[in-house]
């Protein structure tokens, strides 16, 4: 059988992708959204302004979609009948709520989805019972940092039933869905589950931009939208059975919320016919939004069905409709089969959600920065205090993509450093997007005019770790090593990028980086977001480290393109020299401590040459193991002009001779670039592989274990300012932002980055080189076995142990004793550093998506193949 998704994806994928979950959880309380004096985005646009107001750059809704310009989506409302309103959008507590920060109160997982979305599935859990909003918000603000949070399970709704429902979408074409929806009552009773499949359009037209307001008809069992725009035309809405068609306008209902006249049959005119009766929808069934409404009468334990079919025509739900569902999962069981033949079924099984939910969580991401700033013509002039806020030296930046966002409730918006995650992982599935990925960041309307990348929406500002090159190199060798167009193009944008950092981020020019917050949150006794007194430098391990991997990723992409046009050997030279100097500097400049065997951030002051070693041990002092490539010495003669000029100048520059070895031996043994040697490479090592250190049953912690009981302080003038204690769970400072946690936890981007490192070295120092793994354990280990074992170390968060928990359910008894619920898998933010339960944000499958990774290289390690494409061989090879 022909592999069917791979054929679309290289013949006609563009028009495959058209349609898609593109479609946020949230498009409440973002930036985008804020309109208030003080930039408090929860506040300006709350959850409870979301079933009336229209929104003005994107919308939201239930396992739905859209077409990628978000013309026209769809997605599902839901009532039990004791709701105080309908369920049309994952609810959730602000930041502010949290005692942990922003935290969705739901239950809700993509089971599956390939890479066109020629067939998706997505699960819902809605109590039966009414939804206890108030409890969630008034029990967690009761809370303090030191409890954990209070979640939906913990309310005992789920006991007195739930609705499991689960909807499959298959694409008979391009342009046509075919959608069935299965309704099982989970409860002890017979009971009744309001089902609206809903179709509207998204407001483009209310804020002076000129877009007519289109229309759509609600009549008998389908609502038709006409005149969509961008070539789509009509698509028509149909349904099995005999709903209620119902349309109402997707307009802010300024009576409820402002107290003013407005449109009789607004945005949440729906809602309030089918709650309370009230006369809020059309009479003649002509609105911007539409839904079909089915009362569903389901007796215990047994299940529901509707058909749907959203396509430009009227579909039919019969013989073909049921076709193209078994059809297209087919499809879809075929093309996940071949990517680890080798996984566990467990592993596989958590592989191919967490491609799944990478999947899902694509976006459409609108927002234009300086149409944001100035305001709309048909609106209100916003606040003057914006022209000086948040984001305003981004006018530039205008966005209207779809991208992958690190998760569509908690993080509706993209992350520049998560998304080169992401797309090391996509690429598996589908390279192509996860080239344009990359490629859109580096964009004339992305990237800042002077080099910067956008962070976040919260901040374009921020500055995120540059490992861009190292991902555009690992796409490019997941794809096969081919595609050098791809290469040069974003070598030639990270051109720009690097000399930004260079300039702005080594204020005294003497290759040591700073770099402020780095991703790394609350890692650290303060704020490094916040800003120093002029005369202090705080010399950052971590900034320093990615500047010498971004160094060596620049001269590996300059190395594998000069095979095809020497004029890239000259840059390589550059980035070659530009390498050893910050290596030298992390070395010989103070961020190297000989007594401890770790690096450290070092706060200087130059006026008076004082200075303070923060002697947190934490990832910011492993990120320089990050940077090391090896290189087989058999290419070196394939590049004279770069062989000649590194001789010459580690013969007329000895001094940077120490981050440059040569393995004695012959044959095709390699060279190794790389911040540490053998001997600080061990040291380092031995922290980082102690149990009581670093090491967790489930990966590395980002705080040493160590500081539980020690706890780091820091004093200046007789007064402690600052402190970092280990905390394996939830963080209980607020220090940056309320859910950020680097004291302890384990995450999955440094953890990989680790695990690579360990891969490259093992290229060079082969099987000669061992170490104890665990330190103290008296087992020895290569640096490969010690790689391969972290792997499954953090693959087994999520799959069933010896006694058939997972450990990312963190012991909830529910889950650990309802087969159905045992056997969802959630892809949280972070894992709690001792156990591995699962914390913060509950579909990041963003960078957690890594786990796919992980699964598909120790699925080639079993079978014998290639151990990783970590640039083990040569970058010239």
């Amino acid at each position: 059988m022909s592999d069917a998704e791979r054929d679309r994806l290289t013949t006609d994928g563009a028009a495959w992708r058209r349609w898609g979950p593109y479609l946020s959880e949230r498009a409440w309380g973002t930036v985008r959204e804020d309109y208030s004096p003080g930039g408090t985005a929860w506040d300006s646009f709350p959850h409870e302004h979301a079933r009336s107001r229209a929104y003005r750059w994107n919308e939201d809704g239930l396992g739905g979609l859209s077409d990628r310009d978000q013309h026209l989506c769809f997605a599902f409302a839901f009532w039990n009948g004791r709701d105080p309103l309908l369920k049309e959008r994952v609810f959730g507590l602000t930041g502010p709520e949290g005692n942990h920060g922003e935290d969705a109160k739901e239950y809700w997982w993509y089971l599956d989805s390939t890479p066109t979305h020629s067939w998706m599935r997505w699960r819902y859990w809605y109590p039966q019972a009414e939804f206890p909003y108030a409890r969630l918000v008034e029990e967690n603000r009761r809370r303090g940092r030191e409890q954990p949070e209070f979640e939906l399970v913990d309310t005992g709704v789920f006991d007195q039933g739930w609705w499991d429902v689960v909807v499959d979408y298959a694409k008979a074409s391009p342009d046509d869905l075919c959608i069935r929806v299965r309704a099982r009552n989970a409860g002890p009773e017979r009971a009744t589950l309001h089902l609206l499949p809903t179709l509207w359009f998204r407001n483009r037209w209310s804020w002076g931009q000129e877009a007519a307001r289109p229309g759509l008809r609600a009549a008998g069992t389908e609502i038709v939208a006409d005149d969509v725009p961008d070539g789509i035309g009509r698509m028509t809405l149909a349904g099995s059975g005999a709903p209620v068609a119902l349309a109402c306008h997707n307009e802010t209902n300024f009576a409820r919320l402002f107290g003013v006249e407005g449109d009789p049959h607004p945005k949440d005119g729906i809602n309030d016919h089918v709650l309370h009766g009230l006369p809020t929808v059309a009479l003649d069934g002509a609105g911007t939004k539409g839904a079909l409404w089915y009362r569903l009468d389901v007796a215990p334990g047994q299940e529901a069905e509707v058909r749907l079919r959203l396509a430009p025509g009227a579909g039919a739900l019969g013989t073909a409709w049921e076709a193209a569902l078994e059809e297209r999962e087919r499809e879809a069981d075929a093309f996940y089969a071949g990517i680890a033949p080798n996984a566990t079924a467990d592993e596989h099984e958590v592989m191919r959600q967490a491609f799944a939910g990478m999947l899902w969580t694509k976006q459409f991401y609108h927002y234009d920065v300086a149409t944001w700033l100035d305001g709309d013509p048909g609106q209100p002039p916003p606040p003057p205090e914006r022209r000086a806020g948040r984001n305003a030296h981004w006018r530039h930046l205008s966005n209207h993509d779809v991208i992958s966002m690190p998760d569509a409730w908690e993080y509706p918006w993209y992350a520049a450093w998560d998304l080169a995650f992401h797309c090391v992982t996509l690429a598996h599935v589908d390279p192509g997007f996860a080239k344009d990925q990359l490629l859109l960041m580096c964009r004339e309307w992305y990237m800042h005019p002077n080099g910067q990348l956008p962070a976040y929406e919260w901040a374009f500002g921020d500055v995120n770790p540059p490992v861009h090159a190292w991902a555009a190199l690992r796409v490019f060798e997941i794809d096969g090593a081919r595609d050098h167009a791809f290469l040069a193009r974003m070598f030639h944008k990270l051109l720009l990028n690097f000399t930004w950092w260079v300039n702005r981020k080594d204020s005294d020019d003497q290759n040591l980086f700073e770099g402020g917050f780095l991703g790394m949150d609350n890692v650290g006794p303060f704020d490094r977001s916040a800003p120093l007194p002029p005369t202090v430098r705080l010399e950052q391990s971590d900034g320093t480290g990615w500047m010498a991997m971004y160094c060596l990723d620049m001269l590996e992409m300059a190395v594998r393109l000069a095979l095809h046009d020497p004029t890239y050997e000259d840059v390589a030279v550059k980035f070659f020299e530009h390498f050893t100097y910050i290596a030298t500097a992390m070395n010989d400049q103070g961020l190297w401590d000989e007594e401890d065997g770790f690096f450290y951030d070092r706060l200087r002051r130059p006026s008076d040459g004082t200075e303070m070693r923060l002697k947190v041990r934490s990832m910011v002092g492993i990120v320089p193991m990050y940077a090391a490539v090896a290189l087989e010495r058999e290419a070196i003669p394939r590049f004279p002009v770069l062989s000649a000029r590194v001789f010459d100048f580690l013969r007329h520059r000895p001094e940077f001779r120490g981050v440059v070895h040569v393995h004695p031996g012959g044959g095709d043994r390699r060279a190794l670039l790389s911040v540490l040697d053998e001997d600080r490479l061990r040291r380092v090592l031995a922290r980082l592989l102690d149990e009581g250190e670093f090491l967790s049953p489930h990966g590395l912690r980002s705080l040493s274990a160590v500081h539980r009981d020690q706890p780091y302080e820091i004093w200046m003038e007789g007064r402690k300012v600052g402190s970092v204690g280990y905390e394996p769970g939830e963080s209980r400072t607020v220090m940056f932002g309320g859910n950020s946690n680097w004291r302890g936890p384990i995450w999955f981007p440094v953890n990989y980055l680790a695990i690579q490192s360990l891969l490259r070295m093992h290229a060079y120092y082969g099987e000669e080189l061992t170490v104890e793994h665990p330190t103290g354990s008296g087992r020895q280990a290569t640096l490969l076995e010690v790689a391969r074992d972290l792997q499954a170390r953090l693959v087994s968060i999520f799959t069933p142990g010896p006694d058939g928990r997972r450990p990312v359910h963190g012991g909830q008894p529910r889950f650990d004793r309802d087969p159905a619920w045992g056997d969802v898998v959630p892809f949280h933010e972070y894992f709690h550093g001792d156990t591995g339960a699962g914390l913060g944000a509950s579909h990041q499958t963003g960078w957690t998506g890594l786990v796919a990774d992980m699964v598909v290289r120790l699925s080639r390690a079993r079978g014998g193949g290639r151990v990783e494409p970590f640039s083990a061989r040569s970058p010239g090879a």
